[in-house]
């Protein structure tokens, strides 16, 4: 009976998945009692702190509906989000750095003709977006699904409002590379947001006195036969926050400069209303097999 000695009892629990017939699974569960217990015993870990431990967890869940996951936003500001993205592309051979997802993508998006304006109606100061695709020798890439998304000037996404069903998409789009790998398009200038901080995950941030703020930037994800998926952002120099992201998703060469100009037309050679800023960027896609990601839930204004 070894569950009165605290030193044998990781062994016994570990021992007890020995019939576990998938090999990975009893791997990760050997692995996870023993994180856990080494935990346990590191912080000589309180009643009062195992039974908080539990109760957040548990509101944790009972924030999480249909369309909010509080979970991953745990995951996030944790920076395991970021950890499980760094070890699954450790290799990236001179291709195009990946980060999260994050939780606002909401599958394949409605695809419109390059110079296509995605913001419509929506306030903001305007920018064009023009990128181009290679492989990894600077080949153009033709034909590639690129789905892009982003915050409007407010830092709310089109998902997180309470008409989105009605009113659809904005400021989210999928356009595909012409012969030279180039798409570009026109929106507006995203800015730095907060994650949602009404449930316990934003308990958690202020009780750590850290600040909620994502720096400003705009989803990509690309996706080509014979190349692995691309899940990325492209982050907006000068932004306050990009050293201090709370998902720990800021890497320094996705970092773009943005130009304000005053042309009386945009690259496309229509004409713009007013200053505009200019966003370039290059994207280099690594050989290989995958799967798009599926999207995760939106999170909601009022949740």
């Amino acid at each position: 009976m070894p569950h009165s000695d605290d030193s044998k009892l990781t062994a016994a629990v570990v021992a007890s998945f020995q019939e576990t017939n998938d090999l990975r699974l009893k791997f990760l569960m050997e692995e996870l009692v023993g994180a856990l217990h080494g935990f346990v015993r590191r912080t000589n870990l309180s009643f009062e702190e195992w039974g908080s431990a539990i109760d957040f967890l548990t509101r944790t869940g009972q924030k999480s509906t249909v369309t909010r996951q509080e979970f991953i936003l745990l995951s996030d500001v944790l920076g395991v989000s970021m950890l499980v993205d760094a070890v699954n592309h450790r290799e990236r051979s001179g291709a195009t750095e990946t980060t999260v997802l994050g939780p606002f993508y909401v599958g394949e998006h409605k695809p419109l003709p390059h110079g296509a304006d995605i913001s419509e109606t929506v306030e903001g100061e305007r920018m064009f977006v023009q990128c181009r695709v290679t492989d990894l020798a600077g080949k153009p890439l033709k034909g590639v699904a690129v789905d892009v998304w982003h915050a409007d000037d407010d830092g709310f996404y089109d998902s997180q409002k309470p008409d989105y069903a009605s009113d659809g998409p904005s400021l989210r789009a999928r356009f595909t590379t012409d012969a030279e790998g180039r798409l570009f398009f026109r929106t507006i200038l995203p800015c730095s947001y907060p994650i949602p901080i009404d449930g316990p995950v934003g308990e958690l941030i202020l009780a750590t006195r850290r600040h909620p703020m994502r720096p400003a930037h705009v989803h990509f994800l690309l996706n080509a036969k014979g190349y692995e998926p691309l899940v990325t952002h492209v982050f907006i120099d000068g932004d306050k926050y990009l050293d201090s992201d709370v998902v720990f998703g800021v890497k320094q060469e996705l970092v773009s400069r943005i130009e304000l100009r005053s042309d009386a037309v945009m690259p496309d050679g229509l004409p713009a209303a007013g200053p505009w800023h200019l966003m370039t960027y290059d994207f280099r896609l690594k050989p290989g097999k995958g799967v798009a990601p599926k999207p995760m839930l939106p999170v909601s204004v009022d949740a």
